[in-house]
């Protein structure tokens, strides 16, 4: 019976090509789009009735912008959060995308001595440079701060396997990864130390061994502890490695180079400079959070760890290609020169409400102009630096505030990131905002035009 059932099934189901033709132009490669229709074939095959064509074409039509959907893509981002992790974190500076273009169009001289005419060292300039940023002895470049991670964890390692680090410091990062377990993947042990909420430099001198391969600080950049809390600081964990002879390593995370405090900000986030000089060997922070830069792991301090660094054959595996040492190389000039008003991430963080309001003015009377009967006013909104950086941290912000008349808001939204490009905002008590600190000026008209076609749609 069910053989008979799908002998019928296989007979009623098109054939590939009757539905490409069906589908016309599509902006996927062909391959995709065939594979995607074979499998969505294989999935009615396996039903016990085959569904109308027509509604064969829906089911593939919808599978195809859902995949579409998934490509890499521009967004315009309405939420507020600067340093979005799901939206790629920093946006590079335009210096940065020029030298993209520069260095990726054709050959350059990543591991190529000029001067010498012979093979070269791989990103020397970017290491001098950030070397010099962060008044280090040395620097080297990983792929993220997490690899930075993992390479000294491995390095120093080696001989003794313990990792001495405060409880209250085991933080869980984007992903669900987890410190704890990134340490362990190599390998090493950890050696816990102190409460959660409470660690003195008294747990850490007595967790010091011969086994003892470094000490870790890693610092709470994705939240806070207040209350019965405390923390040993730096000079006083950099005083007792010295003493007992011991590698201290900070992981700084969001790698602040600016003080935060030049930033309209009130929160102080360390900075590599303010950790080497209050006693850590190495220091290892994001290049693509509050350094503006693309992703990568940047390892900062003492030259003899940093040249045993670069000798571990893992280096190798977690090395930067041209084009991230490329956008890292701008970005760091752009720090060097003093230019970071031209770094992104840095210039949004530090605009004024007044310029956000005035934006807001504008985009609410031509909206009221385009789409009579939408209900669109000025906002106020409390954005987020993000990326794990400043939790405690708010930044006063204007919004674009949305009640649609004839849909539901969370259609609305689904509407806008159904645009072209995708408009994110979110929803907060009876409206959908959309905050203006972190959608850029030249983004406006997109705005508007996305705002106006969603109105129609749902009108």
């Amino acid at each position: 019976m069910h053989d008979r059932i799908r002998t019928r099934a296989r007979r009623q189901i098109p054939a590939v090509g009757r539905i490409l033709d069906a589908l016309g132009h599509c902006d996927l490669p062909r391959p995709i789009i065939v594979d995607l229709v074979r499998r969505k074939l294989s999935e009615i095959r396996a039903q016990r009735s085959v569904p109308e064509f027509e509604s064969i074409m829906v089911l593939v039509r919808r599978s195809l912008d859902e995949l579409r959907a998934s490509r890499l893509q521009p967004i315009i981002n309405g939420t507020g959060i600067v340093i979005h992790t799901n939206f790629g974190r920093a946006a590079l500076p335009h210096y940065a995308i020029c030298a993209l273009n520069e260095i990726g169009s054709g050959y350059s001289n990543l591991e190529y001595d000029i001067a010498a005419g012979a093979r070269g060292q791989r990103a020397s300039y970017v290491e001098g440079a950030l070397a010099l940023l962060c008044k280090a002895e040395a620097a080297t470049v990983v792929n993220n701060c997490a690899a930075a991670l993992v390479l000294i964890v491995r390095h120093f390692t080696e001989t003794k396997t313990e990792v001495v680090i405060s409880r209250g410091e085991l933080v869980q990062i984007g992903g669900g990864f987890r410190i704890g377990e990134i340490i362990e993947a190599t390998g090493a042990k950890l050696r816990e130390v102190g409460a959660t909420n409470k660690t003195t430099i008294n747990d850490y001198a007595r967790a010091i061994g011969p086994n003892t391969a470094i000490i870790l600080k890693v610092h709470r950049s994705n939240f806070f502890m207040s209350g019965f809390a405390e923390s040993a600081s730096t000079e006083e964990i950099g005083a007792l490695a010295r003493k007992k002879r011991v590698p201290f390593v900070e992981d700084l995370g969001s790698g602040a180079v600016v003080p935060t405090e030049e930033l309209g900000i009130a929160d102080h986030e360390p900075t590599p400079v303010e950790a080497l000089k209050r006693g850590a060997d190495l220091v290892c922070f994001s290049g693509d959070k509050l350094f503006g830069g693309p992703q990568a792991g940047i390892i900062v301090g003492k030259k003899r760890l940093i040249v045993a660094l670069k000798r571990e054959p893992l280096f190798r595996a977690l090395r930067c290609d041209k084009l991230s040492l490329s956008a890292l190389q701008a970005t760091a000039d752009l720090h060097l020169n003093q230019r970071t008003g031209e770094i992104p991430t840095l210039a949004l963080l530090q605009i004024s409400e007044d310029q956000l309001s005035a934006r807001a003015a504008a985009i609410c009377d031509q909206l009221s102009e385009r789409c009579p009967g939408l209900h669109v006013t000025s906002g106020r909104g409390t954005g987020k630096t993000g990326g794990g950086t400043l939790p405690k941290s708010n930044l006063p912000s204007v919004t674009i505030d949305i009640v649609p008349k004839n849909s539901s808001l969370p259609d609305f939204a689904a509407t806008l990131r159904a645009w072209n490009p995708p408009v994110i905002g979110y929803v907060a008590g009876d409206r959908f905002k959309l905050d203006l600190r972190t959608i850029f000026p030249h983004q406006d008209g997109l705005l508007i035009r996305a705002i106006s076609a969603a109105f129609s749609e749902v009108a």
